[in-house]
């Protein structure tokens, strides 16, 4: 036993028991030997939400919410934004480091070349009705994949899934893009093999009757920050749902899928379009003080602002606040953004919110991009899925490979009723 341990002292028993502590944390099952009898049951951890629970060991996304850092496999958020594209991050996330050359033209070749669908797939995209979410057909189409591929149950081949990897991060666009057009009727666009992953994903989107779409690079860099910015983060909802799901030995398809679905609750996915909704309230400047009033009041609520890990400004935000500035270039200032910058300058200044750590974060400025890129606010969640695709992936092979990990069973505290003599219908009807 180290120096590092955490003495326990049982009130109840006047027993004392020595924890040993691993990373800042103590294995539950240590504390489940604490009182434990024949007769009762060790402690257990009572954590709704999971707020101080550590689930899994994970290389992948390192955060230090305290003072605003994020690191995909220990490389600064700002630099990948920077100098990298969203491929290469991918890349980065699934095999651990940054590809050589003939790697990263391989995987790229890889993902390009499987961007195609099975028509039977479009078939059944197309038989949703005209007016179904975007996220429902998303949902739907990549659980429906799973039959499409049945060898991906072969979880354990490391070629079997790294089929399954490269076509998941290839077709999500396709499938993406399908349920835009579908919602706006309109024919779907086939995937062009001559453009990069964000301009064939703005081709699929937009392309009318012209011959060939030439994106404006401007609008397809700021897309590629905006998917590297959202590749991963860590264990959040759905993370924990692809983890929680894939425990049973399920295959990627299944697992992903139940990502997606956790995405597509507003409290993960959709706070963007929540971000939208509060600046069109607002109006105008004008309207800002009684709304900053409201909020302290607790009648108005400051979306976009403040996070479950950052308690400094989100790292993401800083990024994309950049980007905006770019994609307004052309396609002009959206009026929304005054008042958005407004809010910001108030709440970074003003002591009540200072206090309270709430910074902006990642959602803030992103809702403003994508609506000036002419989405509708139900595909936000879209947009975010696309790109965390590869961070759940890559959170779904580390799980594969951890000897620790058992299918996920959470603890419960029963709190319902005990023993009762059950009365035949006869007898509660007469």
């Amino acid at each position: 036993m180290t120096d590092q341990t955490l003495t326990v002292r049982d009130n109840r028993t006047g027993e004392e028991y020595e924890l040993e502590i691993t990373d800042g944390t103590v294995r539950a099952s240590d504390l489940g030997k604490i009182g434990k009898t024949e007769d009762e049951p060790g402690i257990a951890v009572y954590d709704p939400g999971f707020t101080n629970t550590a689930s899994t060991r994970s290389s992948i996304t390192y955060i230090d919410g305290d003072k605003g850092i994020l690191e995909y496999r220990g490389y600064p958020i700002e630099q990948l934004a920077e100098s990298s594209t969203f491929l290469e991050v991918a890349y980065l996330l699934i095999h651990g480091e940054l590809p050589t050359k003939d790697q990263h033209d391989a995987w790229v070749h890889e993902i390009t070349f499987h961007t195609f669908v099975h028509e039977n797939l479009k078939s059944l995209m197309q038989g949703f009705r005209y007016d179904a979410h975007p996220m429902g057909m998303l949902l739907s189409s990549v659980g429906a994949l799973s039959t499409f591929y049945p060898e991906a149950r072969a979880i354990t081949d490391e070629e079997v899934r790294h089929d399954q990897v490269v076509r998941l991060i290839a077709k999500m666009p396709t499938l993406g893009a399908w349920a835009f057009r579908h919602a706006q009727g309109k024919p779907y666009v086939y995937p062009d093999n001559d453009l990069s992953y964000t301009e064939n994903f703005l081709s699929m989107l937009f392309k009318m009757s012209e011959q060939k779409y030439d994106p404006d690079p401007r609008l397809s860099k700021a897309l590629e920050v905006l998917f590297i910015l959202h590749a991963d983060h860590e264990q959040n909802c759905s993370t924990n749902a692809v983890r929680s799901v894939g425990s049973s030995d399920v295959d990627p398809y299944s697992a992903v899928s139940a990502g997606i679905a956790a995405l597509y609750g507003p409290l993960h996915g959709g706070a963007n379009e929540a971000v939208l909704r509060m600046l069109k309230r607002i109006g105008s400047k004008d309207n800002i003080p009684s709304f900053i009033e409201g909020v302290k009041k607790g009648e108005e609520r400051l979306m976009g602002f403040g996070h479950r890990v950052y308690k400094n400004y989100d790292p993401r935000a800083k990024i994309i606040k950049k980007a905006v500035d770019d994609v307004f270039e052309v396609t002009g200032v959206n009026p929304l953004l005054e008042i958005a910058q407004e809010l910001e300058r108030i709440a970074l200044e003003d002591e009540y919110f200072v206090q309270r750590k709430l910074y902006p974060n990642v959602d803030f400025y992103s809702g403003l991009i994508y609506e000036a890129l002419q989405f509708p606010p139900e595909m936000f969640t879209v947009l975010f899925a696309i790109p965390r695709t590869a961070g759940w992936l890559a959170q779904w092979i580390e799980l594969v490979d951890d000897k620790e990990q058992k299918i996920a069973r959470p603890k419960q505290i029963y709190t319902g009723a005990r023993t009762l003599d059950f009365v035949p219908a006869e007898q509660r009807w007469a």
